[in-house]
């Protein structure tokens, strides 16, 4: 079983190209899975055999195809299984294929010197309890009698571990429609260090979002902000300079919705959760997630009349915008 996991080079006024790089995908196999805003998981199990090539030719192939026609590279893992692929791509840097080779000697090998934090599902409370008990690595997990491990971390967790440490992969690729998602990019001119130029772009963004969603009849349940760096935060390194970097933080609505003062307010949110100091910018973008009909979804009645009024001006708004354009209507910040 041979499963790549792709990340895509994304420029950052490029944030919507990831369909057309899934696209690109699933030429070579149907079974792929969206990992936005820049992945995907896919399985080349049928591949390999109907394009008589192993699995690094078909990774070049995806990565020439992606460079000729989207202008984007990639770094590639691959694997038995997606979490090998996952944890090979950790270590592919950008135009690299790693392999993860199937033979259990050789995915043990890979496995016993990686720290036990590589492994899927670990995060900092269980690799710090696992650490303070000497169980600092995945082999030293490996070893580890499971009732030990199930002590320290629970029945369920603890035999998740075991098996993980030991190689066994029950992971598999879920095919998905990145289509069931909205997205929303405002590059900047320039690297922006102005948090109500960020706060300005957010707004316009939730806006087009709002507006998109009322015409598709859709509701969003979860939205994903964005924000790529023109280098590592200042504030997080204690330097100016680094490579290009990405933060990316998601939020599930309190209700499903296309209303743009909730989206805006949780983007806000999630932005002011980031705690940016004199960040560079270059590009935000907003993503509505888990697109339901709008009939389908409930809203909670309110006593509020403004909150009604607001409702209907952005139905308005929406019929006048339909006529005359997108920009004929906008909210006085975005206009100036």
């Amino acid at each position: 079983m041979t499963i790549l996991c792709v990340r895509f080079q994304l420029p950052p006024t490029r944030e919507a190209a990831l369909p057309g790089l899934l696209g690109t995908v699933e030429e070579f196999t149907p079974v792929v899975e969206a990992l936005p805003p820049d992945g995907a998981l896919a399985d080349l199990r049928g591949a390999e055999r109907y394009f008589r090539r192993d699995v690094v030719e078909l990774a070049a192939l995806i990565r020439v195809r992606a460079l000729a026609w989207h202008g984007a590279d990639c770094a590639i893992g691959a694997g038995p299984g997606p979490m090998f692929a996952r944890l090979a791509l950790r270590e592919a840097a950008l135009g690299e294929t790693k392999v993860v080779p199937e033979e259990p000697g050789a995915r043990a090998e890979f496995l016993a010197v990686r720290p036990v934090r590589a492994l899927p599902g670990v995060g900092a409370a269980t690799a710090r309890t696992l650490c303070e008990y000497g169980l600092e690595s995945i082999g030293e997990v490996a070893a580890a009698p499971l009732s030990t491990l199930q002590r320290l971390t629970g029945a369920r967790t603890g035999r998740a571990l075991h098996e993980m440490a030991q190689g066994v992969d029950r992971g598999r690729v879920v095919p998905n429609a990145v289509s069931r998602s909205l997205v929303a990019e405002r590059p900047f001119p320039r690297d922006e260090l102005d948090p109500d130029q960020h706060r300005r772009a957010l707004l316009s963004a939730a806006e087009e979002l709002g507006s998109r969603l009322r015409a598709l009849e859709k509701v969003c349940r979860t939205l994903t902000l964005t924000v790529r760096y023109a280098d590592l935060p200042p504030s997080r390194t204690g330097a100016g300079g680094g490579t290009p970097a990405t933060t990316t933080r998601s939020r599930t609505l309190s209700e499903p919705t296309a209303h743009s003062p909730a989206l805006t307010g949780a983007a806000y949110r999630m932005y002011e959760a980031l705690g940016l100091q004199r960040a560079r910018v270059r590009a935000v973008a907003l993503r509505a997630e888990g697109l339901d009909p709008a009939d389908r979804a409930s809203h909670q009645l309110t006593f509020d009349p403004v909150d009604e009024k607001v409702r209907r001006v952005e139905e308005v708004a929406d019929r006048v915008r339909a006529r005359f354009g997108p920009r004929a209507l906008m909210p006085g910040t975005c206009a100036a």
